[in-house]
């Protein structure tokens, strides 16, 4: 008698359907990545709209881009899915679960992937993003550098390239802690003007109005450029 209970008992196990594997929940972190946030690279010059989602996938969870943003950026064609473990990489993924972006937090609200073949690509929630940024032909002009009222150099921005960035051309009479720096170039990174010297680290101004940008990090005695 026990060993027909045993038989049956075996008999309804093999019949029962398979059981489905549960969904991991989503922890504290990625639920803080769930909306919508700007996809863009370095310039913002390419942005568009990633939509995180609770849906899964066969990869991980749903990611919904918006139109056009394939066209710009081909790799999210190829996106199946997010994950985000718990003190880990945000990583958005094929259909075979390779990782085609690593998303690292840099600061609160941004997302960082430096992307062979691409660039850096950036994630980043709409307060962080703030506003589009200017193009550069809006900032092309003649500017004046100063620090409080003293005028230390007179430049010219241009719209036309220069290597890699754009070109810049400094007027006689600068002060000589300018001129030696020989800045020759020009480029917007995210928000901040960025003046470009023959050697060592740019020149990083934020934009304080429609005609000055205050040089980074600030200080007591700040340096200026102001627009003519």
């Amino acid at each position: 008698m026990v060993r027909l209970v045993t038989i049956a008992f075996a008999a309804v196990l093999l019949a029962a359907p398979p059981a489905r594997a549960q969904a991991p929940t989503l922890g504290d972190a990625a639920q803080g990545i769930l909306g919508s946030w700007e996809f863009s690279n370095a310039d913002r010059d390419k942005r568009c709209t990633a939509t995180f989602k609770t849906d899964r996938t066969a990869v991980g969870y749903k990611v919904e881009f918006d139109a056009g943003c394939g066209a710009l950026f081909p790799l999210v064609n190829e996106v199946a899915g997010w994950v985000f473990p718990d003190n880990d990489l945000l990583r958005l993924l094929d259909a075979q679960g390779r990782a085609l972006v690593e998303f690292s937090e840099v600061e609160t609200g941004i997302y960082e992937a430096p992307t062979p073949g691409v660039g850096v690509l950036f994630l980043q929630n709409a307060a962080a993003a703030g506003p589009t940024p200017k193009p550069p032909a809006e900032l092309a002009g003649d500017w004046t550098m100063r620090r409080g009222n003293a005028i230390l150099c007179a430049l010219t921005l241009s719209a036309n390239p220069s290597g890699d960035a754009l070109a810049l051309a400094v007027k006689p009479g600068c002060a000589a802690s300018v001129a030696q720096l020989n800045f020759a170039q020009w480029r917007l990174d995210r928000d901040e003007l960025m003046l470009v010297p023959a050697r060592g680290n740019p020149w990083r101004f934020e934009e304080i109005d429609g005609t000055t940008w205050r040089r980074l990090p600030e200080t007591a005695d700040p340096i200026t450029l102001v627009r003519q």
